[in-house]
């Protein structure tokens, strides 16, 4: 306990808090340092660039349109197509020509089930499509 200097009426009661401070203040720069390596690297394999792209020798086939609809309702090319039949189609074009593989446009609607298209997702993995993209139709 600090005592009074002054003309004193007894000891003071007040907290000396620099210390509490310069602790503090210790702390939060060992929590700033050691942040960093707490964190996970991930691993992202980016394209590299390529100054002569090497050339396009074949037509690309027509894109894949493949819709599913908030009941859950999958459709292939605007044909009806149970989930499980996915994968037969998929792997049918994949065996087309591997190297040069139709992209699969996927529109779901807004209300659609992720389940579903979880589904489709690996359909097409376990087929082999490279060529993935989503698309959200206007109107």
């Amino acid at each position: 306990m600090a005592f009074s200097s002054g003309g004193g009426s007894g000891p003071m009661a007040d907290i000396n808090v620099t210390p509490l401070v310069d602790v503090m203040l210790v702390l939060l720069i060992i929590f700033m340092v050691t942040a960093p390596t707490l964190s996970y690297p991930i691993d992202i394999d980016l394209p590299q660039k390529s100054l002569n792209p090497p050339p396009q020798t074949k037509e690309p086939p027509p894109p894949i349109s493949l819709r599913i609809d908030a009941s859950g309702q999958v459709y292939w090319n605007e044909a009806a197509q149970p989930v499980s039949a996915l994968q037969n189609l998929m792997e049918v074009e994949v065996q087309r020509d591997p190297t040069n593989q139709p992209q699969l446009e996927i529109d779901t609607s807004p209300d659609a089930d992720y389940g579903i298209l979880a589904k489709v997702l690996a359909s097409a993995k376990n087929a082999g499509m490279i060529k993935i993209g989503f698309v959200q139709k206007q109107g």
